[in-house]
């Protein structure tokens, strides 16, 4: 199965401060949960995608949360620079890659103004979350792309399972 994974969860530096949401060496996890994410690993084939390097984003880079989570969206920096074009061409070239390459899944990060697929920032930079879904995550899920994030490992496991 092909699947697609934001490239933080996978180790590579590319979220906004610089580093990683490696999931292989976050202590949060168990090993039993590590040792899930790394049999999706190797039974799948992995595309790795960062929307927002995608989208022309550098790292580091500050951070973005969506503002207007309807159209037409928003998502600006903490400064109040508007990314929202940026956030829009990685969500496009996330979709892209999946159309061209016949992925159905993708494993994004959670709580991500790009990939969160359950709950977002609200917006103020407060560390406050909200129900809503990430730019790519979205278009991702409007175009049949069943989207789950790191916390949802077995109920991935489980989907791949019945297709």
């Amino acid at each position: 199965m092909k699947i697609l994974i934001s490239s933080c969860l996978l180790g590579e530096d590319v979220r906004y401060d610089g580093g990683n949401s490696s999931f292989a060496y976050n202590p949060n996890f168990s090993f039993s949960e590590k040792e899930l994410f790394m049999d999706i690993l190797c039974e799948n084939e992995v595309y790795s995608l960062c929307p927002e390097i995608k989208g022309g984003l550098n790292t580091p880079r500050k951070p973005a949360e969506i503002t207007s989570a309807e159209k037409p969206f928003k998502v600006e920096t903490i400064n109040k620079d508007d990314v929202t074009i940026n956030f829009l061409l990685g969500a496009k070239k996330a979709l892209e890659l999946c159309l061209e390459e016949n992925i159905k899944i993708a494993l994004l990060k959670s709580k991500s103004p790009s990939c969160g697929n359950i709950q977002i920032y609200d917006g103020t930079f407060s560390n406050t979350l909200v129900q809503g879904q990430g730019l790519t995550a979205r278009l991702l899920n409007e175009n049949g792309i069943k989207v789950f994030n790191e916390t949802q490992l077995k109920e991935l496991e489980q989907f791949i399972k019945t297709i």
